[in-house]
């Protein structure tokens, strides 16, 4: 519970957070008459900004704090023209010009968690219901409802960052996401939940469209998130899928887009870390692609600490493999190119669990960043090649 003055009366209200991180250290109280450049500092300060004015006005606050915070790291601004860099960010990117990739990419990473908190700063209210009582208030109750479940009764503060985020997934969950593997349109469409990292890296789904099926009968899809590989799967002819995850929300978003796609039928969906039991002549795995801590649940499907899935799926295949059955190894090498994880190390994963490597695949990545020069990470990103490694039992 989180609590601030108001006329004088004390309120309380409870904290919501999807990443998990505490409320801030002070708040104040804050509406129309607040000056952009004196909320950035308190924002910079830690104090979060609990909004008690027009709606519309907090929306705008956040586009000001976002362009004080892209100007102290000289970032481009939206009109594409390159914000002046503060002292600051002169000294950081010099800095960020003598590290090596490994450092670059955890200094990109400290400067987003900066901004990020300092964006942060600006939470709104929520009644009982998810309702907003503030002037020209958007009505998101069903946005929120989707990601945190029916409404209690209980009054809330959210950051309105993490609200625009939650609305921004309410769209893609009705839009949906094209699919070209999943054939021709209507039923090509995946629509992500939110919390589930969405499918907009095609290539790694057309690389399991693509590679010659080993076996037909069964496959194991290990971290089934959206459920789009094992509907790519059943698609090309696969006559029965098991779909793994550990968490409730991609368990519950994979049933809902195989169930609209017509394959749940051949779909067995099961809570697991990793393997279901058994073994099956095709075991498919994407795990997260950079060794890294990840500071929400959506970047769980981007990093992996330590390696953790990505070496418990290689030292766990052996046992889940029918005889000649492969293991389908679906990773990009930006962890080798950022200094992260040596292609060796990779190797020495393999030959220890006892796989062999029958071949591999490789796709350029086609995403915006991949060409996006002003990327902090642009090196690493243009140099980047996803694989899907086919693997075998020794």
């Amino acid at each position: 519970m989180i609590e601030w003055s108001r006329q004088g009366q004390i309120q309380q209200a409870q904290w919501r957070s999807e990443s998990g991180a505490p409320a801030p250290r002070r708040i104040a109280t804050a509406d129309d008459t607040l000056a952009a450049d004196t909320a950035y500092r308190m924002a910079c300060e830690g104090t979060g900004l609990l909004w008690q004015g027009d709606f519309q006005n907090a929306r705008m606050l956040l586009q000001a704090l976002m362009r004080r915070a892209d100007a102290k790291s000289g970032k481009s601004t939206k009109a594409g023209k390159p914000a002046k860099p503060s002292k600051a960010a002169t000294k950081a990117a010099e800095k960020a010009a003598a590290a090596t990739p490994a450092e670059a990419f955890h200094l990109h990473r400290q400067a987003q968690a900066q901004r990020a908190r300092v964006l942060a700063s600006v939470l709104i209210p929520l009644e009982g219901d998810y309702g907003i009582d503030l002037r020209r208030a958007p009505d998101w109750r069903q946005a929120c409802a989707e990601a945190w479940g029916p409404a209690t009764g209980e009054r809330s503060v959210a950051t309105l960052r993490e609200l625009l985020g939650l609305v921004g997934a309410h769209e893609w969950r009705k839009k949906g996401v094209e699919v070209p593997a999943l054939g021709a349109p209507p039923l090509n469409r995946i629509h992500p939940h939110y919390g589930v990292f969405s499918p907009v890296r095609g290539e790694y789904v057309g690389l399991v469209a693509d590679t010659p099926l080993p076996s037909n009968a069964l496959a194991f899809d290990i971290g089934v998130g959206t459920g789009v590989l094992s509907a790519v799967l059943i698609r090309r002819g696969v006559q029965r899928v098991v779909g793994t995850d550990q968490d409730p929300r991609a368990l519950i978003c994979a049933r809902e887009n195989l169930q609209q796609l017509g394959v749940l039928p051949k779909v067995e969906l099961v809570q697991a870390d990793l393997f279901p039991p058994g073994r099956a002549p095709l075991v498919v795995c994407n795990p997260p692609w950079v060794p890294a801590r990840a500071s929400s649940p959506i970047e769980h499907a981007v990093y992996d600490e330590g390696s953790r899935m990505l070496k418990g799926f290689l030292a766990g295949l052996s046992d889940h493999l029918e005889p000649g059955g492969e293991g389908w190894l679906i990773l990009s090498d930006l962890a080798e190119h950022l200094g992260l994880r040596p292609r060796e190390q990779l190797m020495g994963w393999i030959a220890d669990a006892g796989l062999t490597v029958r071949g591999r695949h490789d796709v350029k990545p086609h995403h915006a960043k991949a060409t996006e020069a002003g990327d902090a990470l642009h090196a690493a990103r243009a140099a980047e090649v996803t694989s899907l490694w086919r693997l075998a039992a020794s």
